[in-house]
C-alpha cells in the first residue's frame, strides 16, 4: 500500500493553516479556529479542532474529558479562552462531535481543569488521565447523555403554555404589564429560559460576545420596555429550536456512530483448557482463537484458521456481494459470517480493528476544515460584532439625532441582536461535510479530511499506477498452446505444473496456481514426481519426470536448446505485444507447450476509466512496465494517455506536467505501492487501492478505498459535487432569511419572536439539507 504516501507527522503544535495553496505539504492535524461565536447549545455541532495556547518544553500528561454541555463553538470558545490562560497548559484538541477535550498539560494533577470547566457549567467527566490510570470512573454513558432528558421537554412545554397564556391574556386585556401577564410571562422565562439566561450571565462574567449574552440582553430589554409577553414567546422559542436542532444533529453523530455500532460486545474464544466461552470483544488478546458462527457479525480482525464461508464485508469495503474466504484469508470486526462457521486467530485488539480505525479516521477527518467551512466560520467572527455595532446605532442615532421615540428604535436594536444569530450559517457546513464523511465511510471509501471531501468535484486529470490499481498485481496463466499436432495439452500441462511448482519464481507460481484451480475440479490429479531438478538462472528449471528431460523456460532458454524457428518466434511475440510472458516446456530439447502469463486488468477497471471520462476527468496510465504491456492493457481499459517505463522521478515529473496543463488542486493519483510515494506526495488528493486491513494505508492516504473498486473514485467525485451543491444552497438559504430579515427589521415590519422563529426554520432547513448526504451515495454491485 501507500507506506511511505506523503503523509507528515501530526503536529498539533502549528497555527492556522491555509488549505487553499498546495496544501499536500500541510497533511497532519491541522488548526483551524472554531467560529467565535453561535447559537446556544446544540446550535452547531463542528468538528475536531486542535488549539496550541503555548508549546510546553519536556514530557507532558494529557487529560481526556467527556463535557456533557459542549456542543458548540460558543461552548468551545469559553473553554479555550479560559484553559489558555492556564500556567503549565499545552495543545487543547477538541472533538464537538463525541464532546470530548483533549488537554495535553503538565500540571501535578487535573483538579484545576476540572474546577475551570465546572465554573463555566461544562458538567466535566474524566474519560483519562495518564497521572491517575484509574480515572475515568466517572464518564457516563454517552449515548444516554447525548439524550434530551424528558425533565427538559415537560418544563419547555409548561414555559410554552405559560407564554401562550401571557399573549392571550395581553392581547384580550389590551395591557401587556397588568400583574397577571407579567407572572405568566416571568414563569415562561424561568421554565425555559433560566439556562440560556444562565449561559448568558457566564458569558458576560467572561466578556465572550456569543449568542447566550445577545439573546439574554434581548429578553431583558424586552423586559425593560415592557414587552413581557414577547419576551417569554421569544426565550421560549429560543430553546425550543435549540433542541430541536439538537435532536436533528444527532443524526449526523449518529452516522459516525452507527459504524462502531456494527461490532459486536462479545466474542466466543478458546479458554486454555480448550473450551469455548463468552466474553466481552474489548478484553480479548491478539493470537486468541476465536470462533463464529454462521449469521453472527465477526467480533474482531484476524486471519481465518479452520471452516470456509461466505462473508458479507460491507461494512467495511462497500461491496455488496459476499466474499469467499478460506484458511489464510483475512476477516474483519463488523462484517457478517453468512454461511458455515469458522475459527480465526485474532489479528488485532478492538481498539485497533480496521473498523475502529476508520471511526477514528472519520472522526479526525472533521478537523480538516473545508474552505467553504473556513469561510463561513471567518464570515461569522466578524458578522456578529458588526450587527451588534448596527443595533447599538439603531437604538441610539435616531433618538439623539432626530428626536424620534427611544423605545421603537430600542425594539429594533433588539430584534436585530435576535439576527445577529448566525446559527442556520454556521451549522450548514459541518453537518453537510460530516454527513458526506460517513455516506462515503459507510460505502467503503475513506476520506481523511473535509478539505478532500470539498476538492474532489475540481479533479480534472487522474494518474493511475498499473499493477495493483487497473490490474490484479498478480500474474495468472492466461494461454496454454500446443505447438506439436495431437499432443495432450492436458498431460503437458500437468508436467510443466510438476515443475513450476518446485520454482519460487512470480511466472512459475501463476502456472502452479492453474493446476490447484484445476485440482479443485479434478481431485484425481497429482503432482508428479520430480528428479535432477535444477534452475537455470535467467531462464528456467529442468529436470527429469519418468525419466524423460524436462526444460521449463524462457524464449532464451528455447533459443540455447537450439529450438527456436521463425514460427515459434512470431509466436512468441505476438504474445508479448499483448504485454504477456512466455513460457516454453520442452521434452527432450523439443518445444512441446506455450504458456503465457499476464496481470489480469480487474473487471471494474473499465466501467470505471469510462466513468471519469464521462464526468470530464482525464486518465492517465503510469507504470514501470514496458511499453507493451502498458499499451495492451490501456487497450482494454479505455486509457488514452499511456506513459510506460516510468521510474518514480518520472512519474513525478508526469504529476507536475498534468498540474502545469490542468491547474493546481487539479490532480489526483491513484496507486499502491511504494514506487509511487513521490507522486502521491505532488498530487493534490492521493487515493491508496485496498486498504482495508492496512495500517500504513489507512494513516496515510487523502481518500482510501476500502476495496480494490476503481469505480468508488468516480463515486467520491460525484459525492464532492453534491455536497459542494448542497453547501451552496445552504449558505445561500441562511445568507438569504438573514438579509430578508434585517430589512424588515430595519423597516419596523419585524417582530421578535418573527426573528426567532425565522432563524430556527433557517436552521432545520439547512440541516436537513445537509443530512441528505448520508444517503448519497449509491450502493455499487460487484464487478465480479
Amino acid at each position: 500500500m501507500t507506506g511511505t504516501h506523503h503523509k507528515h507527522a501530526h503536529d498539533h503544535q502549528h497555527d492556522h493553516h491555509d488549505h487553499d495553496h498546495d496544501h499536500h505539504h500541510d497533511h497532519g492535524q491541522h488548526q483551524h479556529a472554531q467560529p467565535q461565536a453561535c447559537c446556544g447549545s446544540h446550535a452547531c455541532d463542528s468538528a475536531a479542532t486542535v488549539v496550541a495556547p503555548r508549546k510546553l518544553d519536556g514530557a507532558t500528561e494529557q487529560a481526556v474529558f467527556f463535557i456533557q454541555k459542549m456542543d458548540c463553538p460558543t461552548e468551545e470558545k469559553l473553554i479555550r479562552e479560559r484553559l489558555a490562560n492556564m500556567k503549565g497548559v499545552g495543545t487543547l484538541e477538541f472533538n464537538l462531535i463525541q464532546r470530548e477535550l483533549r488537554v495535553q498539560h503538565q500540571l501535578p494533577s487535573i483538579a484545576p481543569l476540572v474546577a475551570t470547566l465546572k465554573a463555566l457549567d461544562m458538567l466535566p467527566a474524566v474519560k483519562s488521565d495518564s497521572l491517575d490510570a484509574d480515572a475515568g470512573g466517572d464518564a457516563p454513558d454517552q449515548a444516554a447523555a447525548y439524550r434530551i432528558p424528558a425533565r427538559r421537554w415537560a418544563l419547555l412545554g409548561l414555559a410554552g403554555v405559560a407564554a401562550l397564556g401571557a399573549e392571550v391574556l395581553a392581547w384580550t386585556s389590551g395591557d401587556e404589564r397588568s400583574l397577571p401577564v407579567i407572572a405568566l410571562a416571568l414563569a415562561a422565562i424561568l421554565l425555559g429560559g433560566l439556562g440560556t439566561l444562565k449561559k448568558g450571565w457566564i458569558a458576560l462574567r467572561n466578556f465572550s460576545l456569543n449568542m447566550n449574552f445577545l439573546m439574554s440582553l434581548a429578553v431583558i430589554g424586552a423586559a425593560v420596555i415592557g414587552q413581557w409577553p414577547e419576551a417569554a414567546v421569544v426565550i421560549v422559542l429560543f430553546t425550543l429550536a435549540e433542541m430541536i436542532e439538537a435532536l436533528s444533529l444527532d443524526r449526523a453523530r449518529n452516522a459516525i456512530a452507527g459504524l462502531m455500532a456494527m461490532t459486536p460486545d462479545m466474542a466466543t474464544v478458546r479458554s486454555v483448557d480448550g473450551s469455548w466461552n463468552s466474553v466481552p470483544a474489548a478484553s480479548v488478546a491478539v493470537d486468541a482463537m476465536v470462533r463464529v458462527a454462521p449469521g453472527e457479525r465477526v467480533p474482531l480482525d484476524g486471519l481465518l484458521v479452520s471452516g470456509s464461508t461466505s462473508i458479507n464485508q460491507a461494512p467495511i469495503t462497500g461491496e455488496s456481494l459476499p466474499v469467499a474466504k478460506q484458511a489464510g484469508d483475512p476477516v474483519f470486526a463488523g462484517t457478517i459470517n453468512e454461511q458455515g462457521a469458522f475459527e480465526m486467530r485474532v489479528s488485532a485488539a478492538q481498539a485497533d480493528s480496521t473498523l475502529s480505525r476508520i471511526v477514528r479516521s472519520v472522526q479526525q477527518a472533521q478537523g480538516q476544515r473545508a474552505p467553504t467551512q473556513r469561510f463561513v466560520d471567518n464570515f461569522a467572527r466578524y458578522y456578529i460584532p458588526a450587527v451588534v455595532v448596527m443595533a447599538v446605532l439603531v437604538a441610539l442615532l435616531p433618538p439623539l439625532l432626530a428626536g424620534a421615540p427611544f423605545q421603537p428604535w430600542l425594539y429594533k436594536a433588539l430584534v436585530l441582536l435576535v439576527i445577529a444569530c448566525p446559527c442556520a450559517l454556521v451549522i450548514s457546513t459541518p453537518v453537510t461535510i460530516v454527513s458526506g464523511l460517513a455516506s462515503a465511510a459507510r460505502h467503503g471509501i475513506l476520506i481523511k479530511g473535509g478539505v478532500y471531501l470539498e476538492q474532489g468535484r475540481r479533479l480534472r486529470a487522474l494518474a493511475v499506477d498499473k499493477t495493483g490499481t487497473l490490474t490484479f498485481g498478480k500474474p495468472r496463466l492466461t494461454d496454454v498452446v500446443s505447438l506439436q499436432a495431437g499432443a495432450d495439452q492436458q498431460a503437458l500441462l500437468q508436467l510443466a505444473v510438476s515443475l513450476a511448482a518446485r520454482s519460487d519464481h512470480p511466472v512459475s507460481r501463476a502456472i502452479a496456481v492453474q493446476e490447484e484451480r484445476q485440482e479443485e475440479r479434478q481431485e484425481d490429479r497429482q503432482a508428479l514426481e520430480v528428479q535432477d531438478f535444477a534452475a537455470l538462472a535467467g531462464r528456467g528449471v529442468q529436470g527429469r519426470i519418468d525419466g524423460q528431460l524436462l526444460h521449463l523456460g524462457n524464449h532464451r532458454l528455447v533459443h540455447e536448446l537450439g529450438q527456436c524457428s521463425p514460427e515459434l518466434e512470431a509466436r512468441l511475440q505476438g504474445f508479448e505485444k499483448q504485454g504477456k510472458t512466455t513460457t516454453l516446456l520442452c521434452c527432450d530439447g523439443r518445444p512441446e507447450l506455450l504458456m503465457a502469463v499476464a496481470d489480469t486488468v480487474r473487471p471494474s477497471s473499465r466501467q470505471a476509466v469510462s466513468e471519469l471520462q464521462a464526468m470530464g476527468v482525464q486518465v492517465v496510465m503510469l507504470t514501470g512496465d514496458n511499453s507493451h504491456t502498458a499499451q495492451a492493457i490501456a487497450g482494454q481499459t479505455g486509457i488514452t494517455d499511456v506513459r510506460g517505463d516510468q521510474l518514480p522521478q518520472d512519474k513525478l515529473q508526469a504529476i507536475e506536467q498534468l498540474r502545469q496543463r490542468h491547474g493546481e488542486r487539479s490532480v489526483g493519483m491513484v496507486g499502491d505501492g511504494i514506487n509511487d510515494a513521490p507522486a502521491l506526495a505532488r498530487a493534490d488528493i492521493g487515493f491508496a487501492m485496498g486498504a482495508a486491513g492496512t495500517d500504513t494505508a489507512l494513516e496515510t492516504a487523502d481518500v482510501a478505498l476500502m476495496d480494490d473498486d476503481l469505480r468508488k473514485i468516480a463515486d467520491f467525485i460525484g459525492l464532492s459535487r453534491q455536497a459542494h451543491a448542497v453547501l451552496v444552497q445552504n449558505i445561500s438559504i441562511a445568507l438569504g432569511i438573514k438579509a430578508v430579515f434585517l430589512v424588515l427589521a430595519l423597516l419596523g415590519m419585524s417582530s421578535l419572536w418573527m426573528a426567532v422563529f425565522a432563524d430556527m426554520g433557517a436552521s432545520l432547513i439547512v440541516v436537513f439539507n445537509g443530512l441528505r448526504l448520508v444517503r448519497g451515495l449509491r450502493q455499487r454491485k460487484s464487478a465480479g
